[in-house]
């Protein structure tokens, strides 16, 4: 497997859906009874990581779920999503709205990239965006382990985008789900703990 490089202006770390309708007491999954104790705890730990990078020259970079509004503003939801979720309703995940955003613990974004599905590269400007700011690798962590985590990651490394995965920087909606989606994303991607990374970020010269 190829050697994670840190290379700070030229890393982002990449934070998978961290927003208030999936974490918030007040958002669209805690209404549906939707609430994790590992992923609310995700934010305290990945916050250090975003200052760290960031006073070395690297970039912090959020992916949002979204909703798209169509007519009359009733959202676009995929069938196995509403399978999944049928308590989601008119206004989560909307564009601008307050559930959409990135919890507050992590603002800001240095870059917000829009997704429809699981995989960030899916249909949205991510790559564009990454190539144009120089970037080469990815520290990712966020939601879910086994979706949205696991698709971005296969296809950051697709593109010959150096990625490390955050062992507990990442979460499911249980730990089993959690322990086999990063043993499967560790033979495509090494895997470090926050501690390690932030570690590796300080230790990093700033090229």
């Amino acid at each position: 497997m190829k050697k994670f490089t840190l290379r700070p202006a030229r890393t982002a770390l990449l934070i998978v859906d961290l927003q208030n309708d999936f974490l918030h007491p007040e958002g669209a999954y805690a209404r549906g009874g939707q609430k994790d104790a590992a992923i609310a705890a995700l934010p305290e730990r990945i916050a250090p990581l975003a200052d760290a990078l960031r006073r070395k020259g690297g970039w912090v970079v959020s992916t949002q779920f979204t909703l798209v509004p169509g007519r009359g503003g009733e959202p676009l939801i995929s069938p196995h999503l509403k399978e999944l979720r049928p308590f989601l309703r008119k206004g989560d995940f909307q564009p601008g709205a307050w559930g959409h955003q990135l919890v507050d613990e992590l603002q800001p974004a240095d870059l917000t990239i829009e997704k429809v599905a699981y995989s960030a590269f899916y249909m949205t400007r991510m790559e564009w965006a990454l190539r144009k700011v120089g970037i080469e690798s990815l520290i990712v962590g966020g939601i879910v382990t086994n979706g949205g985590v696991a698709s971005t990651v296969r296809d950051a490394h697709v593109r010959d985008l150096n990625t490390c995965v955050l062992s507990d920087g990442c979460a499911a909606f249980s730990a089993q789900t959690h322990n086999s989606a990063i043993a499967d994303l560790g033979t495509v991607s090494p895997v470090m703990t926050c501690a390690q990374a932030l570690q590796s970020i300080q230790e990093a010269d700033e090229t």
